[in-house]
């Protein structure tokens, strides 16, 4: 599992013209992609590494401050383009595989105490947001 893990202001995603998550203050937007050999494990320690991350002002994580999160599925996380032009997603899951384990991201964040708002998986998403540093993470399993 990877994930990419940026400080924002804001964030929000909107799919055919409806905004579908959105956070309206300080706190991050994870970008999840799934591998086929991901399961609760990777969840879990891609979950705690978002919420425990200290990223934020003052060298505070997410779980210390109640920042918000921004989840939204990702599979071009998993592109290879180590040959020609056009990237290949065989590494990526397919979406029966990964959209329970971003879920599943989502809600042990939940239970983690952490605001979280969701993409829409599979649809075409357009992800607004503003980057605050900027700080950008890549956390993987």
């Amino acid at each position: 599992m990877r994930a990419v893990v940026q400080r924002v202001t804001r964030a929000s995603v909107t799919v055919d013209g409806e905004v579908v998550g959105a956070i309206d203050r300080p706190g991050l937007l994870a970008l999840v992609g799934v591998t086929h050999d991901d399961g609760p494990a990777e969840v879990a320690t891609v979950a705690r590494k978002i919420a425990e991350l200290r990223i934020l002002r003052d060298e505070r994580a997410a779980v210390d401050v109640g920042a918000p999160v921004l989840v939204v599925s990702q599979f071009t996380l998993y592109a290879d383009v180590r040959k020609g032009r056009r990237p290949t997603w065989n590494k990526a899951a397919p979406g029966a595989v990964a959209e329970p384990l971003v879920d599943a991201v989502a809600a042990d964040l939940r239970q983690r105490g952490l605001e979280v708002a969701t993409g829409r998986f599979g649809a075409d998403m357009a992800v607004e947001l503003v980057n605050d540093g900027p700080v950008t993470i890549l956390v993987e399993t």
